[in-house]
C-alpha cells in the first residue's frame, strides 16, 4: 500500500540494501515555457498559458518559482480543457457581478 503523505521509512524505499536509490529526473528545457504560449502574467509568480498536453489544448493557470535562476512551474495551479475554459468564460459576467456586489 502506498502512502501519499508523510516520510517513507528507508526499508520501504528499496527492494534490498544493495540497490541504489532511484535517480530523480529533472527538466532540462532551456526555456521555461517551451511547450506553451504565455498569454499573460497575472502577478510576479503567476501565469496564464495555452499549451498542448497529450494532444489536447489546455489553458494553464499556474504559480511559478525560481530555481537556479530559472522560472519553473509549481504544483499550485489548474489546467482547464477547452470545454472547462468555455464554461468559465461563459460565466465571467456572472462572476464579475458577484465580485462587484461583495
Amino acid at each position: 500500500m502506498s502512502r501519499r503523505f508523510g516520510k517513507r521509512k528507508e526499508e520501504d524505499d528499496y527492494a534490498s540494501e544493495g540497490d541504489n536509490p532511484p535517480k530523480k529526473s529533472s527538466r532540462t528545457d532551456d526555456s521555461d515555457d517551451a511547450d506553451g504560449i504565455v498569454v499573460c502574467e497575472i502577478s510576479k509568480n503567476r501565469r496564464v498559458s495555452v499549451r498542448s498536453f497529450q494532444g489536447k489544448i489546455m489553458v494553464d493557470i499556474r504559480e511559478f518559482y525560481v530555481k537556479d535562476g530559472k522560472q519553473m512551474p509549481g504544483r499550485k495551479g489548474i489546467s482547464l480543457s477547452m470545454d472547462q475554459w468555455n464554461v468559465l468564460r461563459d460565466h465571467a459576467d456572472e462572476i464579475d457581478e458577484l465580485v462587484a456586489n461583495s
